[in-house]
């Protein structure tokens, strides 16, 4: 069989599995309103991002990426190290560093990239990397590019996790992998049960704050802070493209393991470095998140207000989340289709997620909550909602 031969065979069946994806190009904002976009001629509000708290909209946020252009122009024009390291990048490391609560940081191109790098440099083909199931697609490749030995649990199933350690007296080095709260269902890791695991082992724990920086904690930095295990977690992997309103990754930990990642990670060497303005951009969104308590606390409210009136009055399988991440589970992927292009004929652009994303008899559409959604945006997507279930 010929390539193309290859390639068109895989395309016909995955559009007969309705697993086919494909790119939807959005306009800007529509009348400078939150969420309000053109997609395909069409306008509608998008209940579908990562934009927690609204700051990839927020004036000093943006400005500050405009100042930062007209210093040190568009991009940083090399790997960190070589030349790609500014003083802008210096400054968010070090910001970073003290809003995770840790000695150092390391900053990438994107969180996907941060993950890869910093588990194919901590563990190698004598290590265990044991993880749960449910994890991102990042972190599981960082497993398999490590060359550890590579294991997986069911989904917050701890008493499994210390099963598999069990059998593993002799390795070397064994890294346990989390998320904090789980991109697809919204739930949240027991992240105390895990340290207490990680220390009966001498194990390393790893914790990926990518969907709660910025929404968990007294200061906003995430999980480990809400659960109060900060001192106890090796390892806190982040991005700064989802609350933080900017684009990146993060690695915070001791200052010996970002020295190390700086002389062994292939990603983070061979890889241009984030652009300026985007680091500036995120110091100013951090400095926000930890000033503005009561954006995160609408966030949160809104984000349960909205789970309960999906639960309650419409009767939703939203799974176990408490997060503004809100699954409307659906189950068989036609299903999920249809109704993501009913909201979208009503004026909701919330696009159906399948497997792989999602176990198989899981599809779903992923609902997320902004701060900066209006009131009624939110009671007019119920009401559409409604009028769906009623048929």
């Amino acid at each position: 069989m010929s390539l193309f031969d290859y390639v068109d065979e895989e395309l016909s069946r995955v559009k007969e599995e309705d697993s086919f994806r494909f790119f939807r190009t959005r306009g800007e904002f529509v009348d400078g309103r939150y969420g309000h976009v053109r997609i395909q001629g069409k306008e509608v509000v998008l209940f579908a991002g990562n934009d927690y708290l609204a700051l990839s909209q927020h004036p000093l946020v943006k400005q500050a990426a405009i100042d930062t252009i007209q210093e040190f122009g568009v991009g940083s024009g090399a790997s960190q190290l070589v030349s790609g390291h500014t003083s802008k990048h210096q400054e968010l490391e070090e910001r970073v560093a003290r809003f995770m609560n840790k000695a150092a940081a390391l900053i990438f191109p994107s969180g996907f990239q941060a993950n890869i790098s910093v588990i194919s440099s901590l563990v190698g083909k004598d290590d265990l990397v044991i993880m749960d199931k449910l994890n991102h697609a990042s972190l599981i490749d960082g497993c398999r590019l490590s060359g550890a030995e590579f294991r997986t649990f069911p989904h917050k199933k701890y008493d499994r996790l210390e099963e598999i350690l069990h059998q593993y007296p002799s390795k070397e080095k064994k890294l346990i992998v989390t998320d904090a709260v789980f991109s697809m269902d919204g739930d949240l890791a027991d992240l105390k049960r895990l340290v207490e695991i990680k220390k009966k082992f001498n194990a390393i724990l790893l914790v990926d704050e990518a969907h709660a920086t910025g929404v968990f904690g007294m200061k906003g930095s995430g999980l480990c802070e809400e659960q109060k295990v900060e001192e106890d977690v090796d390892v806190r992997v982040g991005t700064f493209s989802k609350a933080v309103g900017s684009q990146g990754g993060f690695v915070a930990a001791d200052k010996n393991i970002i020295e190390f990642m700086i002389n062994f990670s292939r990603p983070l060497i061979f890889s241009t470095g984030l652009a300026p303005h985007l680091c500036a951009a995120a110091v100013v969104a951090i400095d926000i998140i930890e000033s503005d308590k009561d954006l995160r606390r609408k966030l949160l409210w809104d984000s349960f207000n909205l789970k309960d009136e999906l639960v309650k009055q419409l009767s939703f399988d939203v799974g176990g989340t408490e997060s503004p991440i809100i699954p409307l589970i659906v189950g068989e992927k036609k299903d999920a289709l249809e109704l993501s292009q009913k909201l979208m004929d009503a004026g909701f652009f919330i696009p159906a997620i399948r497997p792989p994303a999602v176990p198989v008899g899981k599809s779903r559409l992923r609902l997320t909550v902004s701060a900066g959604h209006l009131d009624e945006d939110k009671e007019k997507l119920l009401k559409v909602l409604e009028s769906i279930k009623k048929g």
